[in-house]
């Protein structure tokens, strides 16, 4: 993975994905890691992130203290790890954390930031996020995962799952039991990119790809 900076300034590059990662020149991302053939869409923001190889962010995507893993493909205007507030004081407005703004102190509260930081969330391998799909703070989404458009998810959602609605609840599996335990097993995920690339067509047929493969 590589560290990146980068902040709207635009990016020569060719149109083919490569080891670099390819970055909208309207993007904006501080202290991220992102991975081989990655790409970062038109207005995205990341920050405090990673990206896995092969993993894309559609336009208008915002991730904030989130680690994505690779081969997931993530829909428009998702949110990850969006802002909370203090719920538990007397009033929520960010003047009680963002204090140096209000001049109501000469630092900001850290505390409250270390708690958000902590609550971080994690996309696994294959994820598919559809349009506009919420995942709120400390949540997992599992391996090959689907999220339909609109979600919101409030709670870590199994492996293979398909799920929408608010909150979020699974709909169904991609596959039956026996199929999901054999993909993860085989974890083409973490093939190198020459293996990747010698078996891809091996991709479009989960049956045939199984006997294949299994371990």
């Amino acid at each position: 993975m590589k560290y990146i900076e980068h902040f709207g300034k635009p990016r020569k590059g060719k149109r083919m994905l490569s080891e670099e990662p390819t970055i909208h020149e309207s993007a904006h991302i501080s202290k991220c890691e992102l991975g081989a053939f990655t790409a970062v869409g038109p207005n995205c923001g990341m920050r405090e992130s990673s990206m896995g190889d092969y993993s894309y962010l559609a336009g208008d995507v915002s991730v904030v203290w989130t680690d994505i893993g690779k081969f997931c493909s993530i829909a428009s205007h998702t949110r990850m790890n969006p802002g909370n507030h203090p719920t538990w004081r007397v009033t929520t407005s960010h003047s009680t954390y963002r204090r140096v703004q209000y001049g109501f102190d000469e630092v900001d509260d850290e505390e409250f930031f270390a708690w958000r930081k902590a609550h971080r969330c994690i996309v696994e391998h294959d994820v598919w996020m559809g349009h506009g799909t919420l995942l709120t703070a400390g949540c997992k989404v599992g391996i090959g995962a689907c999220t339909a458009a609109g979600s919101v998810i409030t709670k870590d959602i199994p492996p293979y799952a398909i799920v929408g609605g608010v909150p979020a609840k699974v709909i169904k599996f991609r596959f039956d039991d026996k199929t999901i335990e054999k993909l993860m097993r085989i974890a083409y995920w973490e093939w190198d990119h020459e293996t990747v690339k010698e078996r891809f067509k091996d991709l479009f047929n989960v049956h045939s790809f199984i006997e294949k493969y299994e371990v």
